[in-house]
């Protein structure tokens, strides 16, 4: 049979197959390192085709839990994911103790954090960004691009664009490290004091070129975050976009339910 009936809808054999190999990989039954039982195996053990359990395995591999090498089958990873605290990780707190959000929240978590700076210079805002800056398309900003690991294995890379007359005279966000804090306690050292960071999340496939920069499997899921950095006086003086392999996070929002 190709479907099984759950709830009410039929339920596709190899989505069921799929659930129960991530299921097993998530409770540990499948360890970091451990091989995917191989395709062969896995018809006799299902007892249905070849082609079930590819289209199968097309999902777990979606599920950005598995690496497929050539020659080796699929490998469960060793990602365990990063708790991102939403209400916290841009506190102020943490940029006068020294730490940029994510050394403070991969420090939270017991993580080995580390920044790869992979281009600091003048470019023209494109138009979501600028628009975002309040600025027309094309307009120079300084951008900052990083590429984050943690334990070793890349997980977010990030771009800042910042107004070109707010960074012009403030050296360090030239420098490749900003300083005690990063770029947003330089900001504020010049006078832009914070009044809130506004988030955009989406999810989707990752591109070819995402995939690979973040070692994932082609059209694993990553989390397409841009966010807002603004200050009291209303000024947008950074936008953050960021690309992040969403088997590495979970976001954690508080929401005040008072008037």
């Amino acid at each position: 049979m190709g479907t099984a009936v759950g709830g009410g809808r039929a339920v596709p054999r190899y989505v069921q197959i799929a659930d129960e190999i991530i299921q097993q990989i998530r409770a540990g039954v499948l360890k970091p390192g451990d091989l995917v039982p191989s395709e062969s195996e896995l018809v006799e053990r299902y007892g249905v085709s070849g082609g079930t359990i590819r289209k199968a395995m097309v999902e777990v591999r979606a599920s950005g839990l598995v690496d497929t090498r050539h020659g080796k089958g699929s490998i469960v990873k060793d990602r365990p994911p990063v708790r991102l605290r939403s209400s916290g990780r841009f506190r102020a707190s943490h940029r006068r103790g020294g730490k940029a959000a994510y050394l403070a929240e991969s420090a939270q978590s017991g993580a080995t954090a580390k920044v790869s700076v992979l281009y600091i210079g003048p470019m023209e805002a494109p138009e979501e960004i600028a628009d975002r800056l309040g600025a027309s398309a094309g307009t120079q900003v300084l951008a900052r691009r990083r590429l984050y690991f943690r334990n070793g294995v890349p997980v977010e890379t990030a771009t800042s664009y910042l107004p070109w007359d707010v960074v012009k005279d403030i050296p360090e966000l030239f420098a490749e490290n900003p300083g005690p804090g990063g770029i947003y306690a330089r900001l504020e050292d010049d006078g832009h004091t914070f009044a809130e960071f506004i988030e955009t999340l989406t999810a989707r496939p990752a591109a070819k070129a995402e995939a690979s920069e973040l070692a994932l499997s082609p059209g694993a899921p990553v989390v397409h975050l841009l966010r807002n950095a603004v200050t009291e006086a209303g000024r947008v003086v950074e936008v953050c976009d960021t690309l992040m392999a969403a088997d590495q996070f979970v976001f954690e929002y508080r929401i005040s339910a008072a008037d």
